[in-house]
């Protein structure tokens, strides 16, 4: 499912009365998520949504990896991810 078939079905819900509030919806939901994960302290960058599952901001630490190509062995930095874990309803459900 892409951005606009979610957005669809997000209208065919019946909540909105056109895609264009449907999309705006959309839009102030990505947007909460986004800025609740990207900013705030390490126990505020949690997100847990009872029915679907818990979103988090986790950091990484540096390493070292390797060039598939050269074989030649480098430094891999540090970097932030979101991660995700399924809830019970979600994984009951599959």
């Amino acid at each position: 499912m892409n951005k606009a078939e979610f957005i669809e079905s997000i209208w065919k819900c019946g909540k909105y009365e056109t895609k264009a509030d449907a999309a705006k919806a959309y839009n102030a939901v990505v947007g909460a998520l986004t800025g609740r994960l990207s900013k705030g302290a390490a126990k505020t960058r949690v997100i847990r949504l009872p029915e679907l599952g818990t979103f988090q901001m986790k950091t990484r630490k540096a390493r070292m990896g390797r060039n598939p190509q050269t074989g030649k062995s480098i430094k891999i930095g540090a970097k932030k991810v979101v991660t995700f874990k399924g809830g019970k309803n979600l994984l009951g459900s599959l």
